[in-house]
């Protein structure tokens, strides 16, 4: 009488689990890559069709929090809008009318953003006011 074993080894495999773990990996990196915004500040800027092609050598934002208005030059923030002032004439030092991009908030108050054109139009600073398309 012979003795049969009772396992075999299989020599295959199957390759489905790797396929899935693929699916997952891409997925992962799908949704880190939309979630990374280079731009540090979330504004819902207003709407425009108008939009123009100069290009500005710095930015200003105004972001409203629940006790004021944060304002940033660049992605420094600053305080108040001398602290704008400050940094803006530090950074454009020695270049004739430069442009400068405004970026605001929707929820920001009008009398914020003249406030940020006033200092503009005092340091014959070029002003434009950032739109989404």
């Amino acid at each position: 009488m012979a003795i049969k074993r009772g396992s075999k080894v299989d020599k295959s495999y199957s390759a489905s689990a790797m396929t899935d773990l693929m699916f997952l990996l891409l997925i992962f990196m799908l949704i880190a890559t939309t979630l990374i915004n280079p731009n540090a500040l979330k504004l819902m800027l207003p709407k425009s069709s108008n939009q123009l092609k100069d290009k500005a050598i710095t930015t200003v934002s105004i972001q409203k929090v629940s006790a004021g208005y944060h304002y940033y030059v660049e992605l420094d923030r600053v305080q108040g809008i001398e602290g704008v002032e400050a940094a803006l004439k530090e950074r454009l030092a020695g270049q004739e009318s430069p442009t400068i991009s405004l970026h605001c908030d929707k929820t920001v108050a009008v009398d914020e953003v003249v406030k940020v054109m006033n200092v503009a139009k005092d340091n014959d600073y070029r002003l434009i006011l950032a739109t989404q398309p």
